[in-house]
């Protein structure tokens, strides 16, 4: 019995001294990175076996008051705050309240038709999947922007092509996601999100800047070029206080921005991953069907991969077919991909970098993506 249980330590210890190592490596491997390029911080997670087996954070929080950037940092995550949009409304397609065949201008209330086209239904499935044919040239702040009613300009909000032909990626198509949620569910947007998303996994996060513990907030740097420098952006966590306070449900949603307004941490984004990795499912049962995740993870436009607010993708790890989506603004960078198959994720923020785009992606977030898969996951 006893010469079992010394082999049972040794194995133990074995297998605890290879991940020390992997872990060792995985570490250096991203302080590389740091020192080879321009960064302020980078915080990381990585999943294997849809289990969380690595977080680290490198770098500092903010600049000016030399603080390090720590695990528990929350951060404006950019567009990867489209699928938490998009899980909401399969959500809603489940319980009935609606069809990703909904014509958008019976949802919102006011008539959105590519002037080209003025027959061609534009559908819910289609400003998810960006082949709605409308365009960010008026901006995306707020839905006036293509309502014929308050904008004179609101013709050139659509591409030449008609509405399903084409793909082009587009911010308003995700603000204007977020108010049918509020519009069908009749909760807030940011509370909808939290009460039917965050809550159920266990996330601390959300999109209310005034409803998160700001000292937690990882400060954004913007890269300028000319300059040589990095300059903090306090406009990526503008609370917005005074238009929230004079909330318009069903019209007001673009001020939580469901196209990029999320805060979450590395950790916590890790979480949510995994959920969508493992089709909808999390301890507690589950968030969406396992249909409804694989409708988000099919791409509609093959030449770009895009699903419904996941991107399918063999460009970020060579060889590997990859399901997620990237966030920039502010100067942030972030990456959040899976591979459902075989049960691996990786999630990069950074809170500033250099800006240099490679293959599709900017380079220090490919770059660590990279070299957490061949220290972690092939190890």
């Amino acid at each position: 019995m006893k010469k079992y249980t010394l082999l049972a330590m040794a194995l133990f210890l074995i297998c605890s001294f290879k991940s020390f190592g992997q872990f060792e490596k995985a570490t250096a491997g991203i302080q590389a990175i740091m020192q080879e390029s321009k960064v302020v911080g980078l915080s990381v997670a990585v999943v294997k076996n849809n289990k969380i087996v690595y977080t680290h954070s490198f770098g500092q929080k903010d600049v000016e008051k030399n603080t390090p950037l720590t695990d528990d940092c929350l951060f404006r995550i950019a567009s990867i705050s489209k699928s938490f949009s998009a899980t909401s409304i399969m959500q809603l397609v489940e319980a009935n309240k609606i069809s990703l065949d909904d014509d958008i201008s019976k949802l919102l209330g006011f008539k959105i038709r590519n002037p080209k086209y003025p027959e061609t239904v534009i559908t819910l499935r289609m400003i998810m999947s960006h082949l709605s044919s409308i365009n960010d040239s008026q901006g995306y702040f707020t839905l006036d922007a293509i309502n014929a009613e308050k904008n004179p300009d609101w013709a050139k909000c659509f591409n030449d092509y008609e509405p399903g032909k084409g793909y082009m990626y587009c911010n308003l198509n995700y603000n204007m996601t977020g108010t049918i949620i509020e519009k069908v569910s009749g909760e807030r947007f940011d509370q909808y999100v939290k009460h039917h998303v965050l809550d159920p996994l266990g996330l601390y996060g959300g999109y209310c800047v005034d409803s998160l513990d700001k000292s937690r907030f990882a400060t954004i740097y913007e890269f300028n070029t000319d300059s040589i420098r990095f300059y903090p952006t306090p406009a990526a966590y503008a609370p917005r206080s005074v238009e929230i306070k004079n909330y318009e449900m069903g019209k007001s949603t673009p001020i939580f921005s469901p196209t990029g307004g999320m805060k979450i941490s590395a950790t916590d984004l890790a979480k949510y991953m995994i959920m969508h990795s493992r089709q909808g499912k999390y301890s507690g049962g589950r968030i969406i069907s396992k249909q409804s995740a694989k409708e988000m993870q099919t791409a509609l436009s093959s030449e770009e991969g895009y699903g419904l607010a996941i991107e399918t993708t063999d460009h970020m790890i060579p060889g590997k077919i990859m399901k997620g989506h990237t966030g920039s603004a502010y100067g942030l960078f972030s990456a959040m991909f899976f591979h459902p198959k075989e049960k691996f994720g990786i999630v990069v923020i950074s809170n500033g970098c250099d800006p240099e785009y490679s293959n599709g992606y900017n380079t220090v977030i490919r770059k660590a993506v990279n070299s957490l898969y061949e220290n972690i996951i092939l190890e």
